[in-house]
């Protein structure tokens, strides 16, 4: 399995009685297949995958593979913090046409490294797929390490990872200690970095409202191999990576740039509240002045 590209993991909305409006998810999920970004990541951190049940997962990747057709890679979450859980929607994953795995730390439990591996690889056996890994160590408090790493060389479906540590010196170690594995950037304030060590693809939440300008940066790296321009792109962009990374409030701020960009976001299911006026006041100010700036880059200007 090779990933390359603009990934993008969907967003769930829902009504103001916190059920799903799945009409609304099929909407953006044909824009977001009509926009040109690679691939989607259904079920993570930024579907709110922690607060639906497996019914409701699996539904969402079953509209969404209708929705895709072969068009686009999909990547299903199997996040859970009961690992049996992850097995079953491993299962339903390989049932209702996913492309890939993602597999993460049970988090809470924090398992030692040799735990950590015997999950991935119990969920491997159940689908045994290509899989793609999630290290995210503020979410599940555990990074995956070197014996990790060499506990699972046993399957080749290990094949990629969503770095999302926010340790540069991580993805040093994965780009020079472990080449076949496929290193997609997971933490957006570091794209620029990530491509400029040779990964391909980026796992952006902020692709649900911005699209192109994330294709932007990504043609510019991996396609043109123009950093100068790739420079300018994520400076433009640095002002909505602050806001997303460092503001406290991501899955919110990014529903609301779905909702700026003309679909239906809907609500964030508890614990999670959605943002005040002030905070969407400047969030509409940071994206504008975004999109007005790349469009600027993009005419070479």
């Amino acid at each position: 399995m090779h990933f390359e590209g603009i990934y993008t993991p969907v967003i769930t909305p829902f009504n103001q009685d916190y059920s799903i409006d799945y009409d609304a998810y099929s909407t953006h999920v044909q824009y977001l297949l009509e926009s040109g970004v690679h691939g989607l990541m259904i079920g993570g951190t930024t579907g709110e995958y922690y607060v639906e049940s497996h019914e409701e997962r699996v539904e969402l990747l079953k509209i969404a593979r209708e929705i895709c057709g072969d068009r686009l890679q999909i990547i299903f979450g199997t996040g859970s913090i009961n690992p049996d859980a992850s097995l079953k929607l491993a299962e339903d994953a390989a049932k209702f046409g996913a492309d890939v795995l993602l597999v993460a730390t049970p988090p809470y439990s924090l398992p030692t490294q040799n735990e950590l591996a015997q999950h991935a690889l119990a969920v491997d056996r159940v689908a045994d797929m290509p899989i793609m890994l999630y290290n995210y160590p503020d979410r599940m408090g555990v990074n995956m390490e070197a014996e990790f790493f060499e506990k699972i060389s046993q399957s080749s479906n290990f094949c990629g990872i969503k770095e999302s540590s926010g340790d540069i010196n991580r993805l040093h170690m994965l780009a020079c200690d472990y080449p076949h594995i496929q290193v997609a950037c997971g933490m957006d304030d570091q794209a620029l970095e990530f491509f400029a060590w040779g990964a391909k693809s980026w796992v952006c939440a902020g692709s649900n409202f911005l699209p192109a300008e994330h294709l932007a940066l990504y043609n510019a790296c991996v396609v043109e191999k123009d950093f100068i321009k790739g420079r300018r792109i994520m400076s433009a962009m640095m002002p909505l990576m602050r806001v997303l990374e460092q503001g406290g409030k991501f899955i919110q701020s990014v529903k609301y740039g779905v909702t700026l960009d003309g679909r239906v976001s809907g609500e964030v299911r508890k614990p999670l509240l959605g943002l005040g006026e002030d905070e969407k006041l400047a969030m509409h100010g940071v994206v504008q002045t975004l999109k007005e700036n790349i469009a600027k880059i993009e005419k070479g200007e």
